[in-house]
């Protein structure tokens, strides 16, 4: 009776409309976000799916610009050496003696070199398919072999009568540092040869996932990228730090690009773990040559 006599009443039911379309109106908004938040998941996959589309038309591609020889030929034989088979490769490699002249030795990074393709004819296309690479022949027919290194020379060619290289482009030798670099991990060893002798390494938390709801998906990748370019900043700073003749950096291609400057090589490679064991991976992966009998 008084709320009538006040207008309380007609206040209080104000309110509670008021109320009302107050949670409606969040019902909506909390709806919005989660389909937003789905949205931008949505999109990521996509872009992921075709990312990896258009890699597959890549190949198929390429295999229809190749002439109907070469996608016919085939290498006789395959292999990815690392240790001690490696070293084993290596010594019959240089253990081939030919006449003056007779053993070829050509480092291939994009033309394929004339001396290859006279030695070898249609085959020299399955030494182009694999380059960069290092190819070597003899004019016998007894060794036709091509080696993709870890660190590659630049090209030339050489006949001789016996297979030049260096052992250095296929296995750890010396002093040198080794550097794995991802968006959110960071290690780096010392080694002699195959043995670390120093192991620095962290981890830094870097948002992965959108969750629904909270921020924009704006606002999440501008923080992301953020963390990451502080943890890029981070590595570099570590980098700096060793005086290491030599340094080979690998990791994720995102960020692989902001040591180049500093390493004396770089290469992509996939490795997870904890720094220590992603450290190791990536050692194993890195070190390792294909061979492929042409």
């Amino acid at each position: 009776m008084f709320d009538d006599l006040l207008g309380r009443t007609e206040l209080k039911e104000r309110i509670e409309e008021l109320e009302s379309e107050t949670r409606h109106l969040e019902r909506q908004l909390s709806a919005e976000q989660e389909r937003r938040a789905d949205a931008a998941h949505a999109r990521q996959q996509a872009e992921e799916r075709v990312n990896r589309l258009e890699d597959q038309i890549a190949g198929l591609e390429g295999k229809l610009d190749k002439p109907e020889t070469e996608q016919s030929l085939s290498v006789r034989h395959e292999e990815r050496l690392r240790g001690d088979r490696l070293s084993e490769v290596l010594t019959r490699l240089e253990s081939v003696e030919t006449e003056p002249e007779g053993a070829l030795s050509a480092v291939v990074e994009d033309s394929l070199p004339a001396e290859v393709t006279d030695l070898l004819g249609d085959r020299a296309a399955l030494v182009s398919r694999a380059a960069p690479c290092v190819f070597f022949g003899d004019d016998a027919g007894l060794v036709s072999v091509v080696l993709e290194p870890p660190l590659l020379p630049d090209a030339h060619v050489t006949w001789d009568d016996h297979f030049a290289f260096d052992r250095a482009w296929f296995e750890p030798t010396g002093s040198f540092a080794f550097a794995l670099v991802r968006s959110d991990l960071f290690a780096l060893g010392e080694y002699e040869g195959r043995e670390r002798v120093s192991l620095t390494g962290f981890e830094t938390d870097v948002k992965s996932n959108h969750s629904k709801g909270g921020f924009s998906q704006g606002r999440f990748e501008r923080i992301r990228e953020g963390q990451i370019a502080d943890h890029v900043e981070r590595c570099l700073a570590a980098v700096e730090q060793t005086d290491a003749d030599r340094l080979i950096v690998v990791g994720e291609r995102t960020v692989l690009g902001k040591f180049k400057p500093h390493a004396d090589a770089t290469r992509t490679v996939d490795a997870t773990g904890d720094p220590e064991a992603a450290l190791a991976e990536a050692f194993h992966d890195f070190w390792t040559t294909r061979l492929s009998s042409v």
